[in-house]
């Protein structure tokens, strides 16, 4: 099987014919104000072509552009205007007039109502889905595309038709805010995952999914007065593949542009959204900024730019209408892109299936919660284990839970209040240094401490916990317990950066003195990335949760005892120390001013110039390229089990490298228990192309009796090799992507820490 076709078909574009009238067109987000609406007697809607399902989308967006005026077009390149003449709380110096005025737009066109939300629809009365990089140590394409179902019916049923997600971003360093948000560092898995989670989305015609945030927007800190500096081949192969992959097998509707400047060039109003997503990947949706991320008007628009999102500020009416004047923009190139806009709203479905009339209370259902706790079970991944996992307790036998976020009871942590930690804020996007804001629900949070007192009692054991601000009483209380269980916690999110790689809470200290105390220790990570482990060496197992979602402890609680085998996998790798990253040089990160310096000068405004010198050499191929051990290998992940693999071939041994690849191997369940193991391959290229490390070509997930094996094939087709780019490297004097003749090794195995085993030659 190929990684490929594990991800569903690319949708059917779908579209019906509305039953119900929809007048008076308003782009808003939520909280804004509808604009103002024709009379829904004015006209029937079955007569206008626009609304004429049996037309293509192309069709019925050009007959309503060819129906509007220009300032009604002028409406669809932005989501929120101001829309009426009384408003007057527009910030001074930005729109350059107050307020915004459009002409009432046309009969019979929806309401549209964009969303944020790559983990959950931002709303209260929805499933908290667990962290994207959680849903990446899956490696489950077909659950990224269920999660993506589910999602767009609750984000519909709260009346949101545009769905800001998924997010790409390639870890290029673990302290990168939005690290949780992304699938983890290799470009593969973060395309496919993104595409199947964007096909999810946009199934069912009602909700339009996005891409974001192009491109190499890897750091949180001066986002917005940062440029991400680097060489092309590094741009095309670390950075746009994973969009060009998610592209050509996704169909997204849209593509968001970043904050940060590439080469010194903000990238929404760079020539790469042009080239790298409409020219060379076939993007035919439209591209919108981030709020706050337009510099320009005809600069942006010309540069590929569609829509400006959020309010009006460099696409209002009079500077467009100054831009035709003065001959910097054209009537074409607004025509453009108002049609692209209006095609993927129509090819979305949003035309033909308006919102409902009121928002759900609760969106939220049986089903959506189970696709949570699957989620949180398959993407837990089990990093050691000695011995002590799963948990065997008898009749009378005490289990010490420790930890703030073991339990949904707040503690504070040196007593400030803005500190606040339980299992809830963890799932939240927030400002360090101020309470959660923008979050996601955490009304029906099932905690650790309660899924884990339930299962316990099914045997006669009892639970028992302890917020853990008293090391020393907690290693007291660790010494009575036949098992203790330490939830470790690293709070992260947008707007900052992580610091360094320790747990917070003093998480390290307390994890040492309870592994001290009790033999018996097992540790619980909920992280949004990599932890380094100074008190791995004394505990004997380590499970990493992630954001584990409203369904973790539930999940928790299987994957301890062993009612559900560990699977998940690594999509990032864990270092053991910052020093180890490729991003330890102050240039590398955080970048630096023209002075030399990492700290902004007070009041200055002057870009951050951050040096991608690593170039290719990031995550495993860094480790692998350095010869540095990391503390867990991408890839990584154990089981209840053991697994072996050998009889590794490839079939042809010579190709010309446009021919189908058949890498197989047999995979064996040396273990006493069931276990699914997710078998990778691997191919490095010929040393003439100068690439480091070796790169993931393609996985397949496996469930295994004791003693069973399976013959497993892992298939590089042809349109595998030409969309996924699996053996070919950019040649930046060609200005295209090209396949080196020489030798390539394959490795298999269950990490990317796999031996070369064989080796087949392109000619």
């Amino acid at each position: 099987m190929t990684t490929s076709d594990k991800t569903p078909n690319v949708r059917t574009r779908r579209t019906r014919r509305a039953i119900a009238l929809i007048v008076g067109a308003a782009i808003i987000s939520t909280g804004a104000t509808v604009a103002a609406a024709v009379p829904a007697s004015a006209v029937d809607c079955s007569t206008v072509p626009w609304m004429d399902a049996g037309k293509s989308a192309d069709e019925r967006a050009q007959a309503l552009l060819d129906a509007s005026s220009q300032h009604q077009k002028y409406r669809w390149l932005v989501e929120q205007p101001a829309v009426t003449p009384t408003r007057t709380d527009w910030p001074a110096g930005l729109t350059g007039e107050a307020p915004v005025v459009y002409p009432v737009q046309l009969e019979c066109t929806p309401t549209i109502v964009y969303t944020d939300g790559p983990e959950a629809v931002r709303s209260a009365g929805v499933t908290d889905f667990p962290s994207q990089i959680a849903l990446a140590s899956t490696w489950n394409l077909d659950l990224a595309y269920q999660k993506g179902v589910a999602q767009a019916e609750e984000a519909f049923a709260k009346r949101k038709n545009v769905l800001l997600a998924p997010g790409i971003g390639n870890t290029r360093t673990p302290l990168a805010g939005r690290t949780p948000e992304y699938f983890g560092e290799d470009p593969l898995i973060n395309g496919l995952m993104a595409a199947s989670d964007v096909q999810g989305i946009e199934a069912d015609g009602k909700v339009a999914g996005q891409l974001k945030h192009f491109v190499a927007n890897e750091q949180e800190l001066d986002r917005q007065t940062s440029s991400s500096n680097m060489d092309e081949r590094t741009l095309r192969e670390l950075y746009t593949l994973p969009y060009d992959i998610a592209i050509k097998r996704g169909s997204p509707e849209t593509v968001m542009c970043a904050f940060n400047q590439v080469n010194g060039v903000y990238i929404c109003e760079s020539p790469l959204m042009q080239k790298v997503l409409k020219d060379d990947a076939g993007f035919d949706g439209f591209i919108m900024s981030d709020f706050g991320s337009v510099h320009s008007t005809a600069a942006s628009l010309n540069a590929g730019l569609d829509q400006e999102l959020n309010r009006p500020i460099w696409f209002t009416p009079a500077k467009l209408d100054a831009a035709l004047a003065a001959g910097t923009l054209t009537q074409a190139r607004i025509d453009e892109a108002a049609f692209r806009v209006v095609r993927s709203y129509i090819r979305a479905g949003l035309f033909d299936n308006p919102l409902p009339a009121q928002a759900v209370a609760d969106a939220s259902n049986a089903a959506n919660k189970a696709v949570a706790k699957q989620i949180a079970e398959e993407g837990s991944v089990l990093l050691k284990n000695d011995g002590v996992l799963p948990l065997s307790v008898a009749q009378g036998q005490k289990i010490a839970l420790f930890g703030p976020t073991a339990s949904r009871t707040v503690t504070t942590v040196g007593g400030a209040p803005t500190s606040a930690v339980s299992v809830c804020s963890l799932t939240l996007r927030f400002r360090p240094t101020s309470p959660p804001s923008n979050t996601l629900p955490c009304e029906d949070v099932v905690s650790a401490e309660t899924a884990l007192t339930e299962r316990a009692a099914q045997v006669g054991a009892t639970v028992t916990w302890n917020n853990g601000q008293d090391v020393a009483a907690a290693a007291a209380q660790a010494a009575s317990a036949d098992v203790a269980i330490v939830f470790g916690y690293q709070r992260m999110g947008e707007f900052s950066d992580l610091t360094d790689l320790k747990l917070q809470g003093n998480g390290d200290a307390l994890i040492s003195a309870i592994e001290q105390a009790n033999p018996r220790t097992v540790v619980v990570l909920q992280t949004g990335s990599a932890v380094e482990m100074p008190w791995l060496g004394g505990v004997q197992a380590v499970l990493e949760n992630w954001y584990g979602g409203e369904q973790q402890g539930p999940a928790i609680a299987s994957l301890l005892f062993g009612d559900v085998a560990p699977s998940g996998k690594l999509p990032m790798t864990f270092p053991k120390s910052l020093a180890d990253t490729p991003t330890s040089t102050p240039a590398q990160y955080p970048g630096v001013f023209s002075d030399g310096s990492t700290t902004r000068p007070a009041g200055s405004s002057e870009i951050r110039q951050v040096s991608y010198s690593e170039g290719l050499a990031v995550g495993y191929k860094w480790y692998q390229s350095r010869g540095i051990e990391p503390l867990f290998p991408f890839g990584h992940g154990l089981s209840y089990t053991t697994f072996s693999y050998d009889r590794v071939q490839v079939t042809p041994k010579s190709t010309n490298g446009e021919k189908e690849i058949r890498i197989m191997f047999k995979v064996t369940n040396t273990g006493t228990r069931t276990g699914t193991e997710t078998a990778q391959a691997y191919v490095t290229l010929p040393s003439s192309t100068g690439t480091p490390g070796s790169r993931l070509v393609g996985w397949e997930s496996l469930t295994l009796a004791p003693g069973e094996h399976a013959n497993v094939t892992i298939t590089l087709s042809p349109a595998d090799l030409a969309d996924l780019h699996l053996l070919q490297y950019w040649d930046a004097a060609a200005d295209k992507w090209a396949t080196a003749k020489g030798t390539y090794g394959v490795a298999v195995g269950g990490s990317s820490a796999a031996a070369i085993a064989t080796s087949f030659t392109i000619k």
